[in-house]
């Protein structure tokens, strides 16, 4: 898809990240990642093992966090390590390609960990971060053009696996599980194009930006009625009376 090649910027590695953050201060407390080569139609080719690491925080974890993830301060206290030393394991992880890598997530909340993370720790590697931050993609913003449920809201992950029959990797909230079931939603996604047009065309009418002839259009194709110039006319007429 062309819109998406933009988005990309030509990168063939990518690297599918989830943050978990704490409660109050979102600050970062785990980071899973799955870095994988795209092929020339922009499938995925090859897939480096997961990467996971836990992340001292500044601040409590919280309890809704901890029942949630199953991570709190004593796990931290335990097997966290800072935040600089976090990310620099990430990109020794992601490799040479760290550089001219995208760096996708589903939703923007990953990226509000990340920048509450940089303002908590004054030792932050900039490069690390500024090149995830120029070279990030929000595939949840990107895909909700496409896919809405029957009320119109967002899919999330977990349905969006449901939506194309992917079996989830694991139990949600570990950030390592969360990053292969993007992957695997990305790679489903792009290659199953009829399914993706035949929910693109159910939401087209509930994006509510499109006049009301032209939304009127769209519900009587997507009922299988045959739509005529007549027909449109009418609509026209009848929204301007």
């Amino acid at each position: 898809m062309k819109k998406f090649e933009k988005l990309l910027k030509h990168h063939k590695k990518v690297v599918f990240l989830d943050f978990e953050g704490t409660q109050y201060s979102h600050e970062m407390i785990a980071i899973g990642a799955l870095a994988v080569t795209l092929d020339r139609k922009g499938y995925i080719k090859s897939r480096k093992e997961p990467f996971k690491v836990f992340v001292k925080a500044k601040n409590k974890v919280g309890k809704y966090v901890s029942e949630l993830t199953g991570i709190n301060d004593n796990l931290l206290s335990e097997k966290g390590v800072s935040f600089a030393v976090a990310m620099e394991s990430l990109k020794k992880y992601v490799g040479l390609s760290f550089k001219k890598s995208s760096f996708i997530t589903f939703g923007n909340h990953d990226m509000r960990i990340l920048n509450q993370s940089i303002t908590h720790n004054l030792d932050f590697p900039k490069e690390i971060c500024s090149q995830i931050q120029k070279n990030y993609i929000d595939f949840a913003t990107f895909i909700n053009e496409f896919l809405r449920d029957e009320r119109g809201n967002p899919f999330s992950l977990v349905h969006c696996c449901e939506l194309f029959g992917v079996p989830l990797a694991g139990e949600s909230h570990d950030p390592a599980v969360d990053a292969i079931n993007l992957a695997n939603i990305f790679d489903a996604f792009f290659k199953n194009k009829s399914l993706v047009a035949e929910r693109y065309k159910k939401a087209l009418p509930m994006y509510g930006h499109f006049p009301s002839p032209v939304n009127e259009m769209l519900k009587k194709l997507n009922r299988g009625e045959t739509v005529t110039p007549e027909v449109y006319d009418e609509e026209v007429h009848k929204y301007l009376t």
